[in-house]
């Protein structure tokens, strides 16, 4: 099974640290956030990864280049960012045939149970399980809303007036039907042009394990005190 580990993001919030570094390679209790990403996808049984990149990508390159012989790297370079749906369209070759893959955003730290998140799948046939959490601020969030089976029957990404508080986690299982739902159009977005199709067509799984976005600086303070490893 393949993962893509969507990369690119630019980091704005996270500056001043992110004006020499990019995003996914910021340090978590002196670990960069990649390396966390890459050992938990090792521990169940996932090597071959498509890494997308943008920002300070020749950095992502450098800090790849021989430190995981037990993987199969792809790194892919954005000159322009595609999105999250984007990146996944352009890359269609690489995954392939593969009914199923991990799309897995990589600022997000957690050390979810990846191989319960798929057996929930298996169990669910649809055309994507997205990981989910409860947040305080849900305005923020792509926020999914579930009937008592737990499939999704409507998702809105950053909403107004947010219909619950059931986030998106970052984490999902996709499948072919996921990657048919993308639109033409660049940069696509996951959250806004391609989840909201999907509705009535994914299931939810409640991620129960440390799960934390990284991505404000609150967060990332918080990381460095909190976060418990793999």
């Amino acid at each position: 099974m393949k993962a893509f580990l969507l990369a690119a993001g630019v980091g704005s919030r996270l500056r001043p640290l992110t004006d020499s570094i990019p995003k996914c390679l910021v340090p978590i209790q002196g670990q960069p956030l990649l390396a966390i990403w890459l050992e938990l996808l090792q521990k169940f049984g996932v090597t071959e990864v498509l890494v997308n990149a943008y920002a300070h990508h020749s950095a992502v390159a450098q800090f790849l280049l021989g430190r995981f012989p037990n993987h199969h790297i792809t790194l892919a370079e954005e000159p322009q960012l595609l999105g999250s749906a984007g990146t996944l369209a352009a890359n269609r070759k690489w995954v392939g045939a593969e009914p199923t893959f991990w799309v897995l955003y990589g600022d997000v730290l957690t050390n979810a149970h990846l191989q319960n998140m798929l057996r929930f799948h298996e169990s669910h046939p649809s055309a994507a399980t997205l990981g989910v959490y409860r947040v305080p601020d849900p305005r923020r969030c792509g926020i999914a809303v579930v009937d008592q089976a737990g499939k999704i029957e409507r998702f809105v990404e950053k909403p107004a007036e947010p219909p619950g508080n059931l986030a998106f986690a970052g984490l999902l299982v996709g499948t072919q039907a996921l990657l048919e739902a993308i639109p033409p159009p660049r940069p696509a977005d996951l959250g806004f042009d391609v989840f909201p199709r999907l509705a009535g067509q994914m299931f939810a799984y409640p991620i129960r394990e440390f799960l934390l976005d990284v991505g404000t600086p609150e967060n990332y303070q918080q990381a460095q005190l909190s976060w418990p490893g793999l």
